[in-house]
């Protein structure tokens, strides 16, 4: 029978104990032998510890490099230069703050901009677009965030510059006019011109990263909300949107810390004077493109130095904005739980 017991293993158990082959047996022992690497786990957290602190000292070599070279400035004007609006490099007179002005204003138009769009577009790839479209899609987001900047600016001045002059301005001058933000001369560059091309540039990165974010949100959140009653609508604005929130303002900080130091596209079409106007259809400056316009014409020390300190206060301002978005997130997501800051 084949349940039957063998006798023989029955009075002598030793003889049924099953026999290690001496490969296995060899094998076993150097395993059990063998002493931990020590020396190799030592290298690789010396090798991981050095990558972490190259970004430390990355950060630092830029902090120190450009305090070192604004000094000048800074013994000259001191704090009042990012107070000051005057810009004059042949009577040495230099004030950053309509440069930051500039900065601050077209990042935010832009964000008011294409925050709306980027969010609706990535909830219509995830949720609504049907299957043989999405791919398609997609791939043309991404291509936008692929265009170099300087193509941007191109097609600012060809066709966004033309159509703001002709079509949208007059328009926004007629209706909207008594705001005070839609005044004056409408040439078509601008801060407004400028607002709208940093919108087109960060649109497809916003909606890239929030469309994996939204993807990455269980179904069966979504599946519940459906059970429960709620229509497409309340399930995507409770259900997934609700859960995404920490990383859409991950990708809305990602978008505006793009908008913060874009160069080419906005020096084609701001305008670059150095003033504070009211009105988005007034000319502007930024700092990023104060730099890349003057820096190869800076003849003085002074001049230099000013231009310098201009790169620190962009700098700073970059700092800023990332904190501020640190507390944002952490006000947002204190008190949920882990899985729900995914």
């Amino acid at each position: 029978m084949s349940g039957a017991v063998d006798p023989k293993a029955m009075l002598n158990p030793r003889e049924a104990t099953p026999q290690v082959r001496p490969a296995e047996a060899s094998a076993t022992s150097k395993v059990q032998l063998r002493a931990p690497n020590k020396v190799a786990d030592q290298v690789f957290r010396l090798l991981v510890l050095a990558c972490g602190l190259s970004l430390l000292a990355i950060v630092g070599l830029i902090i120190i490099q450009l305090l070192e070279h604004s000094s000048q400035s800074w013994h000259a004007f001191g704090f009042k230069f990012f107070t000051g609006q005057n810009w004059d490099p042949v009577q040495g007179d230099f004030g950053g703050l309509s440069f930051v002005y500039g900065t601050l204003v077209s990042s935010l138009l832009a964000l008011i901009l294409a925050v709306p769009v980027a969010i609706g577009v990535a909830v219509f790839t995830t949720e609504m677009c049907p299957k043989p479209i999405r791919g398609v899609l997609s791939f043309f987001t991404e291509l936008l965030a692929a265009i170099p900047s300087v193509i941007y600016g191109l097609w600012a001045i060809f066709v966004l510059a033309p159509l703001l002059r002709n079509k949208v301005e007059p328009f926004l001058a007629h209706y909207l006019g008594w705001t005070g933000l839609f005044t004056g001369a409408p040439y078509g560059i601008g801060m407004l011109a400028a607002g709208v091309i940093l919108a087109i540039m960060i649109v497809p990165i916003i909606s890239s990263i929030t469309r994996e974010v939204l993807s990455a949100v269980p179904n069966q959140q979504r599946e519940a909300a459906l059970a429960l009653g709620a229509t497409r609508w309340e399930m995507i604005r409770i259900a997934v949107l609700r859960n995404a929130r920490t990383g859409i303002i991950g990708a809305i900080i990602l978008g505006l810390g793009r908008a913060l130091g874009e160069t080419m596209a906005v020096t084609m079409v701001i305008g670059n004077r150095a003033e504070i106007a009211k009105s988005l259809f007034a000319p502007g400056y930024t700092m990023a493109s104060v730099i890349a316009n003057e820096f190869s014409e800076a003849t003085g020390d002074l001049y230099l130095s000013a231009l310098v300190e201009v790169g620190l206060g962009l700098f700073l301002v970059t700092i800023i904005v990332n904190i501020a978005a640190g507390l944002l997130v952490w006000s947002v997501t204190r008190g949920m739980p882990a899985r729900g800051n995914a």
